[in-house]
């Protein structure tokens, strides 16, 4: 029976806890047979009054934990245009639960609160679902939570909490899209992300390109003084990069593969060649050019500047490392120093003259560059050339949306977050 018991505190810890010299060894067997022989009632029974006086000590034995329902929070949104913007509201969602689940406003929604989408739901989908911080995606989501919607939410969906922005989002009639959300006690908030806006990016489309007819490689822009009034009013900083950072270094032997672009207007089409670099080794490290190289070697500047890229590269979830201000041409010494054992290349690029040096000379040389089948064809110039073919559409629509975005930043406070 001694050996036992000892067996039994040996397992359980009971010697870690803050009456070790009060319970030591044959003593300690001995205290506790007395005082099970006492709380039962041995000894003419007259245990059970002193037994309270012991309790406290067999608080020290370990309790069974009970397994909690994880915590799953909901946010929605359009997502149309897909920006850093979007993927920091959905990361700070993320901290608020376990679970975060993603609606994806319908096409008809989008048309009847805000205007033309720019992407269809398809490409919205794939956008969202990349993104390293969302775990599920319902899609056509209404742009209201109503009460039917809401204990969908609740009861099919077992969600725990509603989140939103600190920006007000309303309905064509002025009402608050989620009312019934706050009014429900289910409701949470989360700091808007500043200086982007898919409204700034169509904004920002418009002014670069002059006329459908010039959307190309090399479109016509505006003179430098114009270029740089529409430039981007996000403020990077070194701790907004850690956030999305994954923070890691790669394994021991782990195979690096590397990919580089522009990435501008980052679309389905970036989600997917990612996820096939991704899929040809344990470690992708992806290089993001600079604004001077792009301008250089397109005519113009990228539509969304070098840390706005690169914010949009890490969000994905298929991405592990990101250079800011990737060379054009892989070197020996870039090879060496990141252990780079392959370069790829997708078979859709941007900005590629015929008449350029080949930037993957030297991997193709040392056997280890691979061309991949891009997945979608899209690319930055073609979504533009959407919003260009529909000037008139989104000019209206941005008009609409910039004039309720000055009012939000006229009224605007500090606001507490991440």
């Amino acid at each position: 029976m001694v050996m036992g018991l000892l067996a039994f505190e040996n397992n359980q810890g009971l010697w870690n806890g803050g009456y070790y010299s009060q319970f030591f060894g044959i003593g300690g067997v001995m205290l506790t047979v007395a005082i099970l022989c006492l709380s039962t009632g041995y000894f003419g029974g007259i245990g059970a009054p002193f037994a309270p006086y012991f309790w406290p000590y067999f608080e020290q034995f370990p309790k069974k934990k009970e397994r909690q329902r994880p915590v799953r929070v909901y946010m929605d949104g359009c997502f149309d245009l897909m920006h850093y913007g979007h993927a920091n509201a959905l990361r700070q969602a993320k901290l608020l639960g376990d679970q975060l689940v993603v609606g994806v406003v319908s096409d008809e929604e989008i048309v009847a609160n805000k205007g033309p989408p720019v992407l269809s739901m398809e490409e919205r989908l794939t956008l969202v679902s990349g993104l390293k911080w969302v775990d599920e995606v319902i899609p056509n989501a209404p742009y209201e939570i109503t009460e039917e919607f809401m204990n969908t939410l609740f009861n099919k969906y077992s969600i725990d909490y509603i989140i939103h922005g600190d920006d007000p989002c309303l309905l064509p009639d002025g009402t608050d899209a989620y009312a019934l959300a706050k009014k429900a006690g289910r409701y949470k908030q989360i700091k808007r992300t500043e200086g982007v806006s898919s409204t700034d990016i169509v904004g920002r489309i418009l002014q670069t390109f002059k006329h459908k007819d010039g959307v190309n490689e090399n479109a016509g822009v505006e003179s430098s003084d114009q270029m740089k009034s529409q430039l981007s009013n996000f403020l990077p900083t070194s701790r907004r990069i850690m956030q999305f950072s994954n923070g890691q270094a790669p394994s021991p032997g782990a195979r690096v593969v590397y990919i580089d672009g522009t990435f501008d207007l980052f679309h389905a089409g970036h989600v997917e060649i990612l996820r096939s670099a991704r899929q040809l080794g344990d470690f992708l490290l992806v290089g993001v050019h600079d604004d001077q190289a792009i301008r250089e070697r397109r005519g113009c500047h990228p539509i969304m500047h070098l840390h706005e890229r690169t914010l949009s590269v890490l969000a994905c979830r298929y991405v592990d490392e990101v250079i800011i201000g990737a060379p054009r041409e892989v070197s020996r010494d870039m090879i060496t120093t990141f252990n780079i054992s392959l370069v790829v290349h997708g078979t859709v690029a941007e900005g590629d003259p015929a008449v350029e040096v080949d930037p993957y000379a030297l991997p193709k040389s040392m056997g280890i560059f691979q061309t991949v089948t891009s997945p979608k064809t899209i690319t930055s110039v073609s979504v533009a050339t959407r919003i260009i073919d529909n000037h008139e559409a989104y000019k209206k629509r941005n008009l609409k949306k910039k004039a309720s975005e000055d009012k939000y930043y006229a009224q605007k406070e500090f606001v507490s977050g991440d």
